[in-house]
């Protein structure tokens, strides 16, 4: 028995699903032959669909049963061919093995394999650290850090371990862990990257206790009870077999007519049943791709109808992912705003801070010609820079640099710098000439369509949630602005697959959208994972369920009302195909059908239940694209 389920395995891992469009175009084709006739061949060529057909259907049901005894809708179809070929309705037995074989390919089409994306988690973990004893650095692999340990990164590196900074200035890209742009310059993560600046830090998680390993841990069981597609036909399977087998035996015996038999046995086969799901998503997902989604996971669409939350990212979801100067204020009766704005900008050309960056790119997308140039930069870690533009003394930074100067900050400064905190912006002081003359702030810009796209979300019914990685002001100010009323600061990873997991124990499954690593263990737990697919990392796109290509929000909406509109027709397609079996079945237990008849009334059926997906999904995908 062994050896046979061996050799039924290796005949399964033969070919692939290219040798499964073959064997069924080959089988079509022989079908169609054998019912309209025209040649003169020795055998019926209904014959060929029986043996590429029939054959695997057969071989998987003695496998199931074999291994685990295992009933499923193989074993009912596996009896009515064997029945249909010892009384001779070659046809009627290449006809349902072809039915159900299609079936079967429309579902492994359907049910993509999502990879976690470990093996990129992987290779963002160092694999050595440069540890301090007595002065000297040793380089060692990274697993062999201890807590308390004294770490030296260099410029450009990634930090081997949690931490507290000790020496050294620098700023921290903390976007892999947190999603959010703006860098930090205390406490840092693994692997994280040290932008600019050589740092000591004291080590305070290490090995599987630091960030990048929790981070690897999280994705790795984060699908844990995720739903299946699972056919009907299989859910019910062992009842099916029983009621076919019981009543085909009865009608044997009552009538004594074996043709009426096998008629019932060959109507109890579920091929439009089995159709009925596949057909439906393969069009839907048809629908989903011309308006942007590639939908990596078959059964994600028939997830996503039963959703009634939406959680988002902030930083790269519903904003641009990019900080921009959001405004400009003067202190000082000889520079105005645009003037204010040239010098710092002037002065934060040189700087390799992504603030420096974002006030130089936001100059240059509201400015024109050449800045000024800068002597004398230097960067003030931590702080901000120092520069001399048109011959004055600039400083541009944070609030340390100022005290740390000596230079005060007037009232109307600080209330204009608290004003703009509430509304979640980092502010940038400005000194000329030690004296303090203005301040930029900057923030993450929202993404134009992202309120339409919310409100058309509320309107059906699906209440939109803020997770964030970023403080709690700029998380309510966004909120505020996009209508959000339930909103989650300062969230890691691990919190937002908390709230995965606490929203589905409160009975509501929640769609997760993000674009960032951070985002990967909420977007595998989630009842469906949605990545940005254009600003995304590679390793959200790959453990998401869905992919916005375009990062187009507008389309969100028209997603979730396809993902509902594929479940009614998914019933109505069960509904017809129930009552059709039922209706043949009683047919053919009085005697008004034959196996061939039945046979054809079940590829009636399967036309209807595919034409019925295409017309009601895959149609309405043109006149949609018009809107």
């Amino acid at each position: 028995m062994k050896k046979v389920a061996d050799w039924i395995e290796k005949l399964n891992e033969w070919g692939g699903t290219r040798r499964d469009i073959a064997f069924l175009a080959v089988s079509g084709i022989a079908l169609l032959i054998s019912i309209f006739g025209g040649l003169d061949l020795p055998v019926d060529p209904a014959w060929v669909a029986i043996l590429l057909c029939g054959v695997p259907i057969l071989l998987e049901a003695l496998h199931g049963l074999i291994t685990a005894f295992d009933i499923k809708a193989d074993v009912l179809v596996s009896i009515a061919l064997v029945a249909s070929v010892i009384i001779g309705e070659d046809f009627a037995a290449g006809e349902v093995a072809f039915i159900m074989q299609l079936g079967a390919l429309l579902e492994e089409l359907t049910v993509a394999r999502a990879r976690a994306g470990i093996e990129k988690l992987v290779k963002l973990t160092p694999r050595t650290a440069r540890v301090l004893h007595d002065g000297q650095a040793d380089i060692l692999p990274a697993e062999q850090v201890r807590v308390g340990d004294l770490v030296r990164v260099l410029p450009g590196e990634t930090i081997p371990v949690d931490g507290v900074i000790v020496s050294g200035q620098t700023s921290v890209n903390q976007a892999i862990m947190t999603g959010e742009s703006m860098p930090v310059d205390d406490s840092v993560a693994s692997g994280t990257v040290n932008q600019f600046g050589s740092i000591d830090l004291r080590a305070g998680k290490v090995g599987e206790d630091s960030s990048i390993q929790r981070m690897i841990r999280l994705v790795q069981t984060a699908d844990a009870g995720k739903a299946k597609i699972v056919a009907l036909a299989d859910r019910w399977a062992t009842w099916i077999v029983v009621i076919a087998l019981s009543a085909a035996v009865l009608t044997w015996l009552f009538t004594g007519q074996i043709i009426r038999a096998v008629t019932i046995l060959v109507v109890f086969c579920p091929c439009a049943l089995v159709l009925a799901t596949p057909t439906a998503i393969m069009a839907a997902i048809g629908n989903a791709t011309h308006h942007g989604f590639l939908v990596r996971e078959g059964d994600a669409l028939e997830r996503l109808a039963s959703v009634r939350r939406v959680a988002f990212d902030k930083t790269g979801t519903l904003t641009l992912g990019a900080p921009r100067v959001a405004a400009v204020y003067t202190l000082c009766p000889e520079l105005d705003e645009a003037a204010l704005f040239t010098l710092v900008a002037a002065a934060e050309q040189l700087s390799e801070h992504p603030l420096g960056k974002a006030i130089v790119t936001s100059w240059r997308e509201n400015g024109a010609g050449l800045l000024p140039a800068a002597d004398q930069f230097q960067m003030l870690p931590g702080r901000g820079v120092q520069a001399v533009v048109e011959g004055r003394t600039i400083l541009a930074g944070n609030r340390a640099m100022l005290a740390e100067q000596g230079i005060p900050l007037p009232q109307a400064a600080a209330r204009a710098a608290d004003a703009s905190l509430e509304e979640g912006c980092t502010v940038i002081y400005i000194a000329c000439d030690n004296r303090a003359v203005g301040l930029l702030a900057l923030s993450d810009t929202v993404r134009p369509e992202a309120h339409a796209a919310l409100a058309e979300v509320q309107a059906l019914g699906v209440e939109p949630v803020l997770l964030t990685g970023d403080n709690e002001k700029a998380a309510r100010h966004l909120a505020r602005q996009l209508g959000i009323n339930s909103w989650h600061a300062g969230c890691l990873p691990q919190d937002k697959l908390r709230y995965m997991d606490d929203s589905l124990a409160e009975g509501q499954p929640v769609a997760m959208i993000g674009d960032g690593i951070n985002d990967a263990p909420a977007l595998k737990r989630a009842q469906v994972g949605i990545a940005m697919g254009g600003i995304g990392s590679d390793i959200a796109v790959e453990a998401a369920d869905i992919a916005l290509i375009n990062d187009d929000l507008r389309e969100l909406p028209h997603l979730v009302a396809l993902s509902r509109r594929m479940m009614f027709v998914i019933r109505c397609n069960l509904t017809f195909s129930m009552a059709l079996n039922f209706l043949a079945i009683t047919l053919a237990i009085t005697g008004l059908l034959n196996p061939v008849v039945g046979a054809l009334v079940h590829n009636a059926g399967s036309v209807f239940v595919i034409l019925h997906s295409a017309f009601l999904l895959g149609w309405r995908r043109h006149r949609t694209a018009k809107r």
